[in-house]
C-alpha cells in the first residue's frame, strides 16, 4: 500500500502545489483546510505521516498536534511563517518532528517527508536492542523503555536517542546530530535539536534539570551517559 499522507493548510494553492507535490513521488495525499477536516481525516485514514500548517481557522494546527500526541505518534512536519519562532518553537514542544517555514520548495518539503519515513523504518545495524543503565532503546521495535517503563518518543526523538547510544559517552555537536537525522545533509535550525533535548529529558530523567542520561557538552552539543 502507498504510504498515507494527511496535509492540514488552509490555503488553497499551497494544497494543490504540496499535494502534487507528493502524489508525484507515489504518496497517497489527503486534504483539509482546518483542524476540524484533518481530525476527521487522521480518524478515517490512519496516516503515516501529517503535515500541520501551524495557523487554521478555528483550533490551530498547534492545539491539535498537542491532541494527536496524546494517543499516536505519527510523525507530524508542522509549516510555519519564517517570522514565527516561538510557534515553531512550541510546535516541537507539543510533539512536532521538524517544522518547514513558508515560502518552501515542494522539493524540500518531500525531502523531509523522506527523510522521516526513512527513520521511521531503519533500524540500528548489528545492534537491534542497545541498553546504557536503566535506558533500553530497541530499534527494531521502535520502542524505548526506562527503568522497564515505555517512554513514548517522536520520530526524531528516537532518531537522535538512537544516534547517541550507539556511540555512549560520544559527544555530537548539535550540526552533528541535524546532519545524522536528516542523512548528512543538515537542514533546519540547531535551536530545534534543543528542544528536542528538553523534550527527551522531560520523558527519561527522573529530575530533568540535573540529568543523568542526557548530558550537555557546554558550548558544543550533547552526549549520552556511559556505563
Amino acid at each position: 500500500m502507498p504510504v498515507r499522507i494527511v496535509v492540514v493548510d488552509d490555503e488553497d494553492s499551497l494544497l494543490k502545489v504540496v499535494t502534487y507535490a507528493l502524489e508525484q513521488e507515489g504518496f497517497e495525499v489527503h486534504a483539509a483546510k482546518d483542524a476540524a477536516g484533518g481530525a476527521f481525516l487522521i480518524e478515517e485514514v490512519k496516516p503515516d505521516l501529517l503535515i500541520l500548517d501551524i495557523m487554521l481557522p478555528g483550533k490551530s494546527g498547534l492545539e491539535l498536534a498537542r491532541e494527536i500526541r496524546e494517543t499516536s505518534d505519527v510523525p507530524i512536519i508542522m509549516l510555519s511563517a519564517r517570522a514565527d519562532e516561538v510557534d515553531r518553537v512550541l510546535g516541537l514542544e507539543f510533539g512536532a518532528d521538524d517544522y518547514v517555514t513558508k515560502p518552501f520548495s515542494p522539493r524540500e518539503l518531500v525531502s523531509r517527508v523522506k527523510a522521516i519515513l526513512r527513520r521511521v523504518n531503519q533500524g540500528a545495524a548489528g545492534k537491534p536492542r542497545m541498553a546504557v543503565g536503566d535506558l533500553v532503546v530497541d530499534s527494531e521495535s521502535h520502542q524505548v523503555f526506562m527503568r522497564d517503563e515505555p517512554v513514548h518518543m517522536t520520530t526524531s526523538e528516537f532518531g537522535i536517542l538512537q544516534l547517541l547510544i550507539q556511540h555512549p559517552g560520544k559527544a555530537f555537536s548539535r550540526a552533528e546530530i541535524l546532519a545524522a537525522l536528516w542523512d548528512e545533509s543538515p537542514v533546519g535550525d540547531e535551536r530545534a535539536i534543543d528542544v528536542h533535548i528538553h523534550n527527551m529529558r522531560e520523558k527519561l530523567e527522573a529530575d530533568p534539570r540535573n540529568p543523568e542520561y542526557l548530558l550537555t557538552v557546554r558550548g558544543f552539543g550533547y552526549r549520552l551517559r556511559q556505563e
